[in-house]
């Protein structure tokens, strides 16, 4: 007896700061290559709550199953925002945050050794005033850039990057998080143990805490761009156990 074929998950992909939705340009011709549907929506960088709030409104459109993938601060946002998503199957961190109930980026920072990026960052007023006139977003100095993001790419594109960067605004790291979905989703975690923006002593500590499947990468915080086929292999694994299938019962591939 034939079983029926499942449908292959939509991978959503939220970015981190300093950066947009073009550095997941390697990941996504992978998946699209290995059959999958792909969103790689703009994350705002705003504040966690707005930042949630928006990918939770992508993922609700979406009427299969999702897999959330989330790097860096992306990861501080996919936790908050699939908490309630019924779709989400699988969540996946790539060197991100994955923070617990009541706790901010700044609070994970804090707690682990300084990186290079705590001396490496500098603050702006917004264009545009916030209602309280007092709100400012964090770039990483461009010259600082290269070395503190990207070590393990080629030196043209971490120049185009350290100039094409996206802030965060500065009140997103205070930002608490909510109930966190990895406590009740499956999670995967890729660590980049040369990452210069998130202590890889972090990210092994919050990959154990929400008990994820662990992928170890042996580079920067650009691993997105650096070793695509190391963050696709962890996304597919994620996508057929997150949706139920075994060994006897893989996703379609691609043609």
């Amino acid at each position: 007896m034939h079983r029926p074929t499942r449908v292959p998950p939509t991978i959503v992909l939220v970015h981190g700061a300093f950066t947009d939705a073009s550095s997941w340009a390697e990941v996504i011709s992978l998946l699209h290559a290995a059959g999958f549907t792909v969103c790689a929506p703009a994350n705002p960088l705003r504040g966690l709550p707005q930042d949630a709030a928006y990918v939770r409104s992508v993922v609700r459109d979406i009427d299969v199953p999702v897999v959330l993938v989330g790097h860096g601060y992306g990861g501080a946002v996919i936790t908050h925002a699939a908490t309630d998503g019924d779709n989400v199957v699988a969540l996946c961190y790539v060197a991100a945050f994955g923070l617990d109930e009541g706790e901010c980026v700044m609070d994970i920072t804090n707690r682990f050794a300084p990186v290079p990026v705590a001396d490496a960052t500098v603050t702006a007023a917004l264009p545009a005033q916030s209602s309280s006139g007092s709100e400012r977003e964090m770039y990483v100095h461009k010259d600082r850039f290269p070395l503190v993001y990207a070590t393990d790419l080629a030196p043209r594109a971490r120049n185009v990057m350290s100039v094409a960067q996206r802030p965060i605004a500065c009140g997103a790291l205070t930002s608490r998080s909510g109930t966190p979905a990895w406590a009740s989703k499956p999670s995967w975690y890729a660590i980049a143990t040369a990452d210069r923006m998130l202590s890889p002593s972090a990210q092994r500590f919050m990959a154990q805490r929400m008990a994820a499947t662990e992928y170890v990468l042996d580079g920067s915080h650009a691993v997105v761009l650096s070793q695509p086929g190391a963050v696709v292999a962890m996304i597919r694994e994620a996508a057929e156990q997150g949706n139920g299938c075994d060994d006897g019962d893989r996703l379609p591939q691609p043609v």
